[in-house]
C-alpha cells in the first residue's frame, strides 16, 4: 500500500509542479528580486533587419502575407524581406516575383524549413534576423517592438506572441488552442522576467544574425533549438507581447493532432540536441526553467498522469480521500471523453474544453514519443490544414 501511495503522490506532485508549481515559485522569486524585463523604444536605434519567411505551397495566403509584411512600421531602408519557396509546386513563387520589395529565394528541391532558414541567413548581412510563418499576420509595430530589445547586449533573441483567431464552424479547434496559448504566454512572461524564454514559437521569433548556427536539415523544432542554442552562449531570449502573430486554428482536431504529435516528436529530438542544458552547474537558472517548463512537459508529466490514475485505483480501499480523488480524476477524463464524442458540448462548456484539450495534448505527447522512437518524422512534413474564415462575432 505504501508503494502505491508513494507513486500516487510523487506523480501528482510532478504534474502539479510542471503545470503550476514552478510558475508559482518563479512568480514569488520575481516579486522578491524585482526582476522585470524593460525595453523602451528609441527612435535613434534602428538596426538593420532581415525578415525571413519560409513558404512551401502557400499560394492561398502568400499575397496577404506579402502585403502584411510590407506594411511593417519600420524604416524601409533598414529592412530586407527574404521569402524562401524551395520545392513549392504551386504559384507561391510566382506571386512573390510580382511583389517589388521582396527578395525571392527558390530551388526546385524541397529541403524543409531548417534548410530554408540556413540559406536565407547565409544570403543576408543584416544585424537582426526575424522569422515569421507564411500563414500568420503580424501587427504593424511587430518589427519595431522586437528590435527595441536589442539595445541590451545581453539580448540574443526575442520571442513574439502567438494569437489564435476564433473561427466559425462546428468543431471549434481554436477555443482549446487559444486557451493553451494564453497559458503559455503567461509562462513566457514569468520565464523572461526571471531569466529567459525557454524556446521561441516559430510563428514569430528573432535573433542576432551573428548568433545563428546552421541547423541540421532533419531538425523538427527549428525555432526551439535555435533560440536555446543562443541561450547556451550566455545570452537571453526576451519576450515581447506587443509583437504578435495572428494565426487561424487547425481545420479540425485531426489536423491539430497531426501538428501536436509532430511537435512532441520534435520535443524528444530537441532534448537530445540540447543535452548540454542539463548542466545545471553551468546554466543554473536556464536549466531550472528548461527542465521545469519544457522537459517535464514532454517526458514525465504524461507518464505521471497515467501512474496517478492507476495508483489511485489501487488505493480505493485506503479511505474516503482516495475515493474522492479517484472520482475527481475519472470525472475529469469522463468529461474529456464526452467532449471528444460531442463537439457541441466541447464548444459550449469551458470545463469540457479544458479537460478535452489537456487530455488531447498529453495523448499527443505519448503518440509523438512513439513516432520519435520509430524515426518517422523528418524535417519536411505535410502541413496541417487551417480554418478558412475568422469568426465575425465578438
Amino acid at each position: 500500500m505504501h508503494s502505491w501511495q508513494l507513486i500516487f503522490y510523487v506523480s501528482c506532485g510532478l504534474v502539479f509542479y510542471n503545470y503550476a508549481g514552478y510558475a508559482i515559485i518563479v512568480y514569488i522569486l520575481n516579486k522578491i528580486t524585482g526582476s522585470r524585463q524593460l525595453a523602451e523604444d528609441d527612435p535613434a536605434f534602428r538596426p538593420t533587419v532581415a525578415f525571413i519567411v519560409a513558404a512551401y505551397n502557400e499560394e492561398d495566403v502568400i499575397k496577404q502575407k506579402i502585403v502584411n509584411s510590407l506594411e511593417q512600421n519600420y524604416p524601409k531602408d533598414k529592412i530586407e524581406f527574404l521569402f524562401v519557396t524551395d520545392g513549392s509546386s504551386d504559384r507561391t513563387a510566382e506571386y512573390i516575383t510580382q511583389s517589388p520589395g521582396i527578395r525571392l529565394l527558390h530551388r526546385p528541391e524541397r529541403g524543409g524549413k531548417a534548410a530554408a532558414l540556413n540559406r536565407a541567413v547565409s544570403e543576408t548581412r543584416q544585424d537582426i534576423v526575424i522569422a515569421s510563418d507564411a500563414n500568420t499576420l503580424l501587427n504593424r509595430d511587430a518589427v519595431k517592438n522586437i528590435v527595441r530589445h536589442y539595445r541590451s547586449e545581453k539580448t540574443g533573441g526575442v520571442a513574439g506572441e502567438k494569437k489564435v483567431l476564433s473561427t466559425t464552424g462546428a468543431e471549434d479547434v481554436g477555443a482549446g488552442e487559444g486557451l493553451y496559448w494564453k497559458y503559455e504566454s503567461a509562462l513566457k512572461k514569468l520565464d523572461a522576467d526571471f531569466y529567459s524564454v525557454v524556446g521561441a514559437a516559430g510563428e514569430l521569433f528573432s535573433l542576432r544574425r551573428t548568433l545563428y548556427e546552421d541547423l541540421p536539415h532533419n531538425v523538427i523544432l527549428d525555432d526551439f533549438v535555435l533560440s536555446l542554442r543562443v541561450t547556451q552562449k550566455g545570452y537571453c531570449i526576451r519576450y515581447e507581447p506587443e509583437a504578435y502573430a495572428m494565426e487561424l486554428p487547425s481545420f479540425s482536431m485531426k489536423d491539430e493532432q497531426k501538428r501536436k504529435v509532430r511537435i512532441a516528436a520534435g520535443g524528444f529530438q530537441s532534448i537530445g540536441m540540447l543535452a548540454p542544458l542539463f548542466a545545471f552547474w553551468k546554466y543554473p537558472r536556464l536549466t531550472f526553467l528548461y527542465v521545469s517548463h519544457r522537459v517535464l512537459r514532454w517526458t514525465l508529466s504524461p507518464l505521471c498522469l497515467i501512474l496517478a490514475f492507476i495508483a489511485n485505483a489501487f488505493l480505493l480501499t485506503a479511505g474516503p480521500l482516495y475515493i474522492a480523488l479517484f472520482t475527481a480524476q475519472a470525472g475529469f477524463y469522463g468529461v474529456a471523453l464526452i467532449a471528444f464524442l460531442s463537439p457541441a458540448i466541447r464548444n459550449k462548456y469551458k470545463l469540457a474544453k479544458l479537460s478535452y484539450y489537456f487530455t488531447f495534448m498529453n495523448v499527443s505527447v505519448v503518440l509523438g514519443f512513439f513516432r520519435f522512437l520509430r524515426g518517422r518524422q523528418s524535417g519536411t512534413w505535410e502541413k496541417a490544414r487551417r480554418s478558412l474564415a475568422p469568426s465575425t462575432g465578438d
